[in-house]
């Protein structure tokens, strides 16, 4: 398939490189040019901009940090819609609004140009291992396009509903794992304060109920209170944002994702803002007198 990838952030060059790898191909854009030339390398042409990409394909994936960057893409100038063809297809897995999702496929739409909106989960190993879980919203028929390209990227793909179905369950996602993260974080600073072998504790749950991706992968981060780059806590507060945003719209209390959105300002603001998002565990180890 003729297709444009327009990001090459920590996700976004992996999912590329997928792309390539399983056989398509690609032309990228990034707002930084110097960022596509590892694709460049692998066989990919770089367009100047993203309506330069999205001329080229039939399928336009979009992977960019905010609401903003993704609407600038899309609809600024220069943008996919200035380039698109019409009948082709916009596959959004940025992490954005979900009412913002429903306004940029309007726009596309008055251009015969349809959208999917595709947030995924997984981190940074998942992009690179083509392992992510893809939460896809819009047609059916768009999602049958888009499957074998996607299916080079994810594992787990699945079609929520109309439009903007797939940022929400992607906002239940992140409301979800800060609750988990943060669990876990408290759980590692009551064992170390316990005097227990933290190595042998997760072992030993990690077979349990309590048993979790983040167990099994972060708790590592916060038993050595060291937080290379997964997933960037200033990026999870940005989606933590989307979810309660979401939340107050709908009447729904979030408690503990309040908690940990106060929790990442304080991490920002010490300047850990680059880290891990296993970094929530700095403020429990310091709360508890571990650090």
């Amino acid at each position: 398939m003729d297709l444009a990838f327009l990001g090459m952030g920590t996700m976004g060059a992996a999912m590329a490189r997928n792309l390539i790898n399983a056989g398509h191909k690609l032309t990228v854009w990034n707002r930084t040019a110097s960022r596509c030339q590892p694709l460049v390398e692998l066989g990919a042409q770089a367009a100047e901009t993203p309506a330069q990409a999205a001329a080229a394909a039939e399928i336009t994936f979009i992977c960019v940090s905010d609401t903003p960057d993704v609407r600038q893409v899309v609809l600024g100038e220069d943008g996919v819609i200035q380039g698109a063809r019409p009948g082709s297809l916009v596959v959004d897995m940025s992490t954005i609004s979900p009412q913002a999702t429903r306004e940029i496929g309007a726009a596309l739409a008055e251009k015969q140009i349809a959208m999917l909106d595709a947030p995924v989960s997984g981190g940074s190993e998942g992009a690179q291992k083509a392992t992510l879980t893809i939460m896809v919203g819009g047609e059916e028929k768009d999602l049958k396009r888009a499957m074998p390209a996607l299916e080079a990227m994810g594992k787990s793909i699945t079609l929520m509903g109309p439009l903007g179905s797939g940022q929400a369950t992607k906002a239940v996602n992140q409301t979800i794992i800060c609750g988990i993260y943060w669990g876990v974080a408290e759980g590692i600073a009551l064992g170390l304060k316990a005097g227990l072998d933290m190595d042998k504790v997760v072992q030993a749950l990690r077979g349990g109920v309590c048993g979790s991706w983040i167990l099994e992968n972060r708790s590592g981060n916060m038993i050595k209170n060291q937080y290379p780059l997964g997933f960037k806590v200033t990026l999870h507060k940005k989606d933590l944002g989307i979810a309660l945003d979401t939340a107050a719209q709908l009447g729904v209390f979030l408690p503990v994702a309040s908690l940990v959105d106060q929790a990442y300002n304080s991490l920002i603001a010490k300047g850990h803002g680059d880290e891990d998002m296993s970094a929530l565990a700095r403020i429990i180890r310091e709360q508890s007198g571990l650090d």
